[in-house]
């Protein structure tokens, strides 16, 4: 079977229905070779894929060449806005740009100024990540963004810290299990923080509904039981995404300092701890956001009656968010 299935414009080539498939897709979202695109290249894919709705392609184009022009366009150009996003902030950005946030975050002997900084910045990071790349097809108010933004920020700092403090408090440790326990507290208060950012700024959906959609992608009604699978799942994700990332590299890193190379060139722990915190990061973000459909399907009979009514249709599907 060929590696490049016949081109679908605004479709993903591979199975969104299994994980795998939804693996291999975002390993495309992500690639970061895309952050290396010049103007004219992203102009020329822009061109062909206007071309290709038009009709007027040339002989001689193939299918691999349009998934290409479309992986490019979609991981530079705001699908609803139209506009660049900036690099650091696009979903291909998100490792080479965040793992230095990681690397600060896991550093060892944290203290509460270090503590607080690193915990801003990756909060920083994350909201300014989630803004780029949101849903712009409703105008929404910056108030929203803002109230996320703090909020996110504020948990994050205030786990982080008064973990921290109960460490520093709790004499029967010795200095080298707190020294471990320290190395883990940045995933508390980031998985927290996480959560906290999706509630905040989605939460108008709660009240509001969301879309949901029959099986030719018509809207059948707006459901506020939809909008709560919508927001779990997504936060579910906001969960294990930094799991592996903020977990993986402190277990790693204790094992990998008792080397004796690392013990005599003291200087190579932190290129290795970086290269630790990459790995990590590379295999968790693509894992985390396959876990759940981009487009989620619930049956109708656990939807409002007025949904159920307005459809002959079982199963619907919702856009649950990333």
């Amino acid at each position: 079977m060929s590696e490049y299935p016949a081109f679908q414009y605004g479709k993903s080539r591979f199975n969104q229905d299994t994980f795998f498939g939804r693996f291999r897709h975002f390993l495309d979202v992500i690639d970061p070779s895309t952050l290396f695109v010049t103007k004219k290249r992203l102009q020329e894919c822009v061109d062909q894929l206007d071309r290709y709705k038009q009709g007027t392609l040339p002989p001689g184009v193939t299918d691999a060449q349009l998934w290409q022009a479309q992986k490019i366009k979609q991981a530079i150009i705001h699908p609803d806005t139209g506009e660049k996003i900036l690099m650091p902030f696009r979903m291909s950005g998100f490792i080479p740009f965040g793992t230095p946030v990681v690397v600060g975050l896991l550093l060892p002997n944290q203290t509460l100024v270090s503590t607080v900084f690193w915990q801003w910045l990756n909060q920083s990071h994350n909201a300014c990540v989630n803004y780029c790349n949101r849903n712009a097809s409703k105008p929404a108010p910056a108030s929203k963004f803002l109230q996320g933004y703090v909020g996110a920020v504020t948990s994050a700092v205030s786990i982080a810290v008064g973990l921290n403090v109960l460490i520093q408090r709790a004499s029967h440790f010795s200095p080298t299990t707190r020294l471990l326990v320290q190395r883990f507290i940045p995933f508390p208060a980031v998985a927290s923080a996480n959560v906290c950012n999706v509630v905040l700024m989605r939460h108008s959906e709660l009240s509001e509904g969301i879309n949901v959609l029959d099986e030719n992608g018509k809207v059948v009604g707006t459901s506020k039981v939809a909008a709560r699978h919508a927001l779990l799942e997504t936060a579910l994700t906001r969960v294990v995404l930094p799991m592996p990332i903020l977990v993986l590299p402190p277990l790693i890193m204790a094992g990998l300092e008792k080397l004796p190379l690392l013990q005599r060139h003291r200087r190579l722990v932190l290129p290795a701890h970086s290269l630790v915190c990459l790995a990590a990061f590379g295999l968790a973000l693509p894992l985390a956001i396959s876990l759940f459909p981009q487009m989620s399907q619930i049956s109708v009979n656990q939807l409002e009656p007025e949904i159920a009514m307005a459809t002959d249709c079982k199963i619907v599907t919702y856009n649950k968010g990333l």
